[in-house]
């Protein structure tokens, strides 16, 4: 595959250039040799006698090289050329030009997107599937560069054939939008501070107990609850059934099996629990369909306060590391009779990553040379010793965490190996020497993309997620599910009276990453929180938090049934409205009918004993206009036009401004808002209040 400028001039030669469109320019023809297709494009400046003279160098070339089976692909006008244009494009990149310019937009990767590729010295245009249209501006990009931001997005857009009314948002350096930022795989504002300030220091925080139980933004930043030293019992999933795990072999996971981990802690005074369930990569889908039917049937034992977290092994969280204290090895195979780990025969190699109990986790890779890394550290077990491999990359911390993990292989002999100085026992052990990963690990990045609250809902089958900006834990209603994205994990929230949606909570969570633009992986951890048992890593993400907010928390029915008081005071009340003996009404009777008013409101079931047809003052309801007004106030009748863009003052008399759509009637109120005033009235406060502003009943 090559790209050939063609000469201006007869005496030129022919040359190759690099095979993109920055080589490209309008006065220019160029050659796009592909084998069988060769496609002249002729520059927009270019002449006749130039197009001309390319086109028999390009017949020459095709006879000569080609034996003259490749076929001749013509470029004079994009947007008449449309087939050839998508082969180059597919070849180079999507390209735009602008009238007056010459510009040139090269595309440099698809999803996923990392943040490395966006240059302080450059302009980028994100292209979000033709929804949206993002152009971001490098804080050392040319004022010239940012002026042409927009129109360059339009040019874009109408290349690619894409909506006039495609939105556009230009998005400077270190100003990004939380939206734009989880279109890229990872986001850290470390990265930016490098870039522009040089090399950042990062600090190493040691766990405080106490600060993570009084500051719950720091328990959601580091993921972590508490220090791990809660009670943990472990099972292990075998035969359709959940076998308990003997405590001494407790972090000694196989990636053939699922496990069940509860642990259990005090927050408050009160107890609290965290089920993991835990997925080995070699498990099967009815050993999966296992652990979650197990996992329900502890819920229902422990009265639904259970706190459930989806996990799969290599993507284990620093909370569910901690509670082993770094000592979480897993094995390759299945387990043995009561969830015990496989005995080690043969020679067998482990794989150690972390510096402490909180990030330290070891897991079984092929016992060959090819395995090793200098950054980490190795245990190369055989029938006689146990080699500790310090590669020249590791730190202290590592080698002090080393120690602790090795005593988990009991019985062998302990062997210390430095990088460069094995032994030809160990090399033999291990198969022969071979290439292996000789670079130093780098720190890694810690994303810091703001965590985004979406409103989870379910339409002939689709998931619909609505987000909600700015918000609190208001927003959290017992009628919802609620998913919060915070990078590293998805927490489902569950309302305690969503229903039945709550069975489909896992399967949301995984569908949102499926869907997610910047490809997250599908081992991200899913965890099921419930209203009212909320660990601190997920409240840490609220501003404010109340958590004694849902232990008062009642039903419609029980706040109804308190309001209503004991049944004797309703029959005390009526027995006195019964003897009351109203006197008689002021001269504008305004006084008489507001009475009138409140005892149709207090009064719903005994008949009165006024006659037919008559309101208690004696007077015919459907002749006094203000008494057919209250009536209707009271049974919610009244016409739409006299509470819809009303003022306060000139709302019918016993109107509650807050709540006029409520004096609708049925048929009525189902015209407007479109639901039922049931089905109105059991949504969220805020979204009330957007209804009715928007409707005229604010």
């Amino acid at each position: 595959m090559e790209l050939i400028p063609f000469p201006s001039t007869p005496l030129s030669w022919l040359r190759k250039v690099a095979l993109s469109w920055s080589s490209f320019n309008k006065g220019g023809i160029f050659l796009l040799d592909l084998g069988k297709v060769m496609i002249q494009w002729n520059g927009p400046k270019t002449s006749i006698s130039e197009k001309s003279r390319a086109l028999t160098l390009t017949c020459s070339l095709r006879d000569r090289e080609r034996g003259g089976r490749a076929q001749i692909g013509v470029v004079d006008d994009e947007n008449e050329a449309v087939d050839l244009m998508r082969i180059m494009e597919a070849v180079l990149g999507h390209s735009v030009c602008e009238k007056g310019t010459d510009l040139v937009v090269q595309e440099l990767a698809t999803r996923p997107l990392t943040q490395d590729l966006l240059q302080e010295d450059g302009c980028y245009l994100l292209d979000q599937g033709g929804f949206k249209i993002y152009m971001w501006q490098g804080r050392k990009s040319s004022p010239q560069e940012k002026k042409a931001a927009f129109s360059r997005a339009m040019g874009f857009i109408q290349a690619k054939g894409y909506p006039n009314y495609t939105n556009v948002e230009v998005v400077n350096d270190s100003a990004e939008s939380t939206a734009f930022q989880q279109l890229f795989r990872t986001w850290s504002k470390e990265l930016d501070r490098k870039n522009h300030r040089g090399k950042s220091k990062q600090l190493q925080v040691k766990l405080d107990v106490g600060k993570l139980h009084s500051q719950p933004e720091l328990a959601a930043q580091l993921r972590m609850v508490d220090n791990g030293s809660g009670k943990v019992e472990v099972w292990c999933i075998q035969d359709s059934g959940r076998q308990p795990v003997d405590p001494k072999h407790h972090g000694q996971l196989c990636s053939g099996n699922c496990y069940l981990v509860l642990y259990t802690y005090q927050k408050l005074g009160r107890v609290q629990y965290i089920l993991y369930l835990w997925q080995g990569h070699q498990t099967s889908t009815e050993d999966i369909a296992t652990l979650n039917y197990h996992a329900e049937e502890m819920d229902l034992t422990y009265q639904g306060a259970l706190v459930q977290a989806h996990v799969t092994m290599g993507r284990e969280p620093p909370h569910f590391l901690a509670i082993f204290q770094g000592q979480l090895v897993v094995f390759q195979g299945s387990a043995g009779n009561k969830g015990k780990r496989p005995s080690i025969s043969g020679t067998r190699l482990f794989h150690m990553q972390g510096t402490d109990s909180h990030n330290t986790s070891t897991m079984e890779v092929p016992a060959r040379a090819s395995s090793l890394k200098s950054s980490d550290i190795f245990f190369l077990i055989t029938a006689d010793v146990c080699y500790l491999w310090f590669g020249k990359g590791c730190n202290g911390d590592q080698r002090e965490m080393a120690w602790m993990v090795v005593t988990v292989f009991s019985g062998n002999n302990k062997e210390m190996v430095l990088e460069g100085q094995e032994s030809p026992h160990f090399w033999e052990a291990i198969g022969g020497r071979a290439p292996y990963a000789r670079n130093r690990r780098l720190a890694e990045e810690v994303s810091s993309v703001q965590p985004r609250l979406f409103e989870c809902s379910s339409h002939s089958g689709c998931l619909v997620l609505t987000e909600v900006l700015f918000f609190g834990q208001e927003h959290l209603d017992q009628y919802d599910i609620m998913l919060l994205d915070t990078c590293h994990e998805i927490f489902l929230w569950l309302g305690e009276a969503a229903g039945e949606w709550k069975k489909e909570a896992v399967a949301w969570g995984q569908e949102y990453l499926r869907a997610h633009p910047a490809e997250r992986s599908s081992a991200t951890p899913i965890v099921l929180v419930k209203q009212g048992h909320e660990p601190a890593t997920f409240t840490g993400w609220f501003v404010t938090w109340d958590p004694y907010k849902w232990m008062s928390n009642r039903s419609y029915e029980e706040v109804v049934e308190d309001s209503l008081g004991p049944g004797s005071s309703i029959s005390e009340i009526t027995a006195e409205v019964h003897n009351l003996q109203l006197t008689p009404p002021p001269s504008d009777n305004k006084a008489g009918h507001s009475t009138l008013l409140a005892f149709k409101v207090s009064q719903d079931g005994p008949e009165s004993d006024s006659e037919p047809g008559l309101g208690i003052d004696g007077e015919n309801p459907s002749l006094n206009p203000t008494s057919s007004c209250s009536s209707s106030t009271a049974n919610g009748s009244l016409p739409r036009e006299r509470l819809r863009h009303q003022a306060v003052e000139d709302l019918p008399q016993g109107v509650d401004p807050a709540r006029r759509e409520f004096y609708l009637s049925d048929s009525d109120f189902q015209d407007i808002f479109g639901k039922s005033k049931e089905e109105f009235y059991r949504m969220v406060k805020w979204k009330q209040q957007q209804e009715k502003k928007k409707l005229g009943f604010f």
